[in-house]
């Protein structure tokens, strides 16, 4: 899996003209799967997320995680974090998954994230067209690979 992961101060998801998602200050995680991903990476990624302290503290360090903050979520499923580039000017998408192998382990992730928050999480609508607005907050973007977690 991979996540790119931005402290929001807002953030939104809208789909046909009709807002289905909307926090104030949290994360904006856009989430890539591929076939390799199983219960092992959505476990990992979801405390590390729900954990990472981004967020300021009083002395302004970041030193508090979402929890901490309690801020929001909002997960939006994103294939193209896995365009392979190397050759010529078309990414190829051919190490995402397909739907029918991404929709359970998305649904899994924001399903681990909702328990780990103790609150619901926003999402998209998986394989539509979205408009995905928000307000990056630092800005702080942070990106995290389960294959590899350095």
């Amino acid at each position: 899996m991979r996540a790119v992961i931005q402290r929001v101060s807002k953030a939104s998801v809208t789909v046909e003209g009709e807002k289905i998602s909307s926090i104030g200050q949290g994360l904006l995680i856009l989430l890539g799967i591929e076939d390799e991903d199983g219960k092992e990476d959505v476990e990992w990624l979801s405390k590390k997320v729900a954990n990472l302290r981004i967020f300021n503290d009083e002395d302004d360090v970041m030193n508090l995680s979402v929890l901490d903050v309690g801020g929001d979520v909002i997960v939006v499923s994103q294939f193209t974090l896995h365009a392979l580039t190397k050759k010529g000017n078309r990414p190829s998408y051919i190490k995402a998954s397909k739907p029918d192998v991404a929709i359970p382990i998305y649904e899994e992730f924001v399903e681990k994230m909702e328990k780990e928050l103790g609150k619901e999480v926003g999402t998209g609508i998986f394989g539509a067209d979205m408009k995905v607005e928000l307000l990056n907050d630092g800005p702080v973007t942070i990106i995290i690979d389960t294959k590899n977690r350095e």
